[in-house]
C-alpha cells in the first residue's frame, strides 16, 4: 500500500450545464494534484443527501478544497444578503461546511485555496466580507477580467509572514509575492484559528487550525496556477503531499 499514490478529493462545483446540474473542478487543482502532491485527483461530488462523510474520508488521503467563482452563501455566517449578481453554489456550501469539520477532526489532511479558505472560516465559526474592495482602507484584491489569465493570475501583492507558524516554517522568508483574484475575504477569524499570512491592508491571507491532529492549511491566493514554477507553491504543495503519504501509509 505504501507504494500507492495518495489519493486527493477535490469537493466539486455544482454546475448548471443546459438543462442538467455537472459536478466539475478546474483543470489547474488536478495539475497541481498529479505534478507537485504526487497523488491521485479524485473529483468528489458534492451530494450531502448521498455520500456519507466516514465513507469518503475513510478511503482518501486527503482534501483539497479549490476556488471558485461562486461565493458562501451568506446565511451560513449571519451575513447580509448578497448583491443581486454574487454566484453561489448552495450544494457545494452544503457538502463542503460538514465535510471540513469531519476532516479536520479525523486529522485528514487539508489544503483549501481561495474559496476554500472562506468555507474553511464559515465552517469553524467565522464570517466573511462579501466585497473586499468596497471596504475603506482596503486594496482590491480582485483580478483585472479584461486581461489574459496570465496577468490575472500573476503577482498582485506582497503578504507578510507570521512568525511561529507553519508558514513561516515552510517557507523561511518574512514576506512573499502573490496573485489575488478574489472577492470575498476573511472579516471575523473562526475561534481557534491561527493567521499565517496578511495583506498590507490587514486581510487574512492565511490561517491554520493548530488544533487539528492532521495538516490543514488554507491560502486566499493560487499556488496552484503554473504550480511547478513557483518555489512557494511548491513548498505548500509537497507538504501537503507528505502529510498525505504519511496518512496512506499510517492507515490514518
Amino acid at each position: 500500500m505504501s507504494d500507492r499514490k495518495p489519493l486527493i478529493a477535490i469537493p466539486a462545483d455544482a454546475r448548471l450545464l443546459g438543462p442538467h446540474v455537472f459536478h466539475a473542478a478546474a483543470e489547474k487543482y488536478l495539475r497541481a494534484v498529479t505534478d507537485v502532491v504526487g497523488g491521485l485527483p479524485f473529483i468528489l461530488p458534492v451530494m450531502a443527501e448521498q455520500l456519507s462523510f466516514d465513507d469518503v474520508l475513510g478511503r482518501v488521503d486527503g482534501i483539497l478544497l479549490p476556488g471558485s467563482p461562486s461565493n458562501v452563501e451568506p446565511h451560513h455566517y449571519d451575513g447580509p444578503p448578497s448583491a443581486p449578481d454574487t454566484a453561489h453554489d448552495p450544494a457545494r456550501d452544503a457538502f463542503t461546511l460538514p465535510l471540513i469539520q469531519a476532516a479536520l477532526a479525523r486529522g485528514v489532511p487539508i489544503f483549501a485555496i481561495c474559496r476554500g479558505l472562506q468555507e474553511m472560516n464559515v465552517a469553524l465559526g467565522g464570517s466573511l466580507h462579501q466585497r473586499v474592495q468596497e471596504l475603506p482602507g482596503m486594496q482590491d484584491h480582485r483580478e483585472d477580467t479584461t486581461q489574459s489569465l496570465e496577468v490575472q493570475y500573476g503577482p498582485s501583492h506582497e503578504v507578510s509572514i507570521l512568525p511561529g507558524g507553519l508558514l513561516a516554517d515552510l517557507l523561511g522568508q518574512p514576506r512573499i509575492l502573490v496573485n489575488s483574484l478574489h472577492w470575498q475575504g476573511v472579516d471575523r477569524l473562526a475561534p481557534g484559528l491561527r493567521a499565517e499570512a496578511v495583506a498590507d491592508d490587514g486581510l487574512v491571507e492565511a490561517f491554520t487550525v493548530p488544533s487539528a491532529p492532521g495538516f490543514n492549511l488554507a491560502v486566499q491566493w493560487h499556488p496552484e496556477w503554473h504550480a511547478t514554477e513557483n518555489p512557494v507553491s511548491m513548498a505548500m504543495f509537497i507538504a501537503f503531499g507528505d502529510a498525505c503519504r504519511l496518512r496512506r501509509q499510517t492507515g490514518g
